[in-house]
């Protein structure tokens, strides 16, 4: 096993402060700054109680924030939230492939553990598994560098797939176990390819060519799953 040459030179953020940086990564990455009512809703908290935070943030140079037009991550920022989130997408991978953890339940341990892993312990996690490109969901895991290799721009929501299209799918949520669940049913996982037959009209079910299997699926849940053409 090759020597790991992960080295902090800053003092580690807190909990809440890595939780920040990434609810504001993730709407950074839907499409432009983060507003504090956006912040508060993928934390689960009072809106009130992102203000004072969001000063902090920017006091220590994480954020960049304009009155009226929300944040954004500085460049140090958001080298901090890819860490986190290579720390939570690293866990997720192991936990299922090296535990045989259920893609199901994965989430909330990693919620839990992302803070208290060191980059170390990481590192050598994901060289145990063979340094996988993406979680059991498909998101792309950042590097040990602090690159993140997403080509989301290429993926297409399965909702606005033509008929007749053949596509593979790349990238599920992964914050609603039931939902998980439901997929693994239906056999609708990343990495599995599937034809679209039909969409029902005034947004009723899509119908879905999977294996040898004819299944429906809502449009709203459609819309939430990314593919490639």
């Amino acid at each position: 096993m090759r020597a790991m040459t992960t080295v902090r030179t800053s003092p580690p953020l807190t909990a809440p402060v890595e939780d920040y940086l990434k609810a504001i990564f993730e709407a950074e990455s839907a499409g432009g700054a983060a507003g504090t009512n956006e912040i508060a809703a993928m934390l689960g908290i009072a809106p009130a109680s992102v203000s004072g935070m969001i000063r902090r943030l920017a006091e220590q140079g994480l954020i960049a924030h304009e009155r009226y037009r929300g944040v954004r991550l500085t460049k140090h920022g958001r080298r901090e939230a890819l860490r986190t989130i290579r720390r939570h997408r690293v866990i997720e991978a192991y936990l299922t492939e090296a535990l045989g953890y259920p893609w199901d339940r994965v989430h909330e341990e990693a919620e839990r553990l992302e803070h208290a892993a060191s980059d170390e312990l990481i590192d050598r996690m994901a060289e145990a598994i063979g340094e996988p490109a993406t979680d059991p969901h498909g998101a792309p895991i950042p590097t040990r560098e602090g690159t993140l290799d997403d080509d989301e721009d290429a993926l297409v929501a399965l909702a606005s797939v033509e008929p007749g299209s053949r596509v593979c799918v790349q990238r599920v949520g992964d914050r609603d176990p039931r939902q998980l669940r439901y997929l693994a049913e239906l056999g609708i996982m990343p990495g599995r390819e599937i034809v679209v037959l039909e969409h029902a009209p005034f947004d009723g079910p899509i119908s879905l060519r999977v294996g040898r299997a004819v299944r429906a699926i809502g449009a709203g849940l459609a819309g939430q799953i990314l593919v490639r053409r």
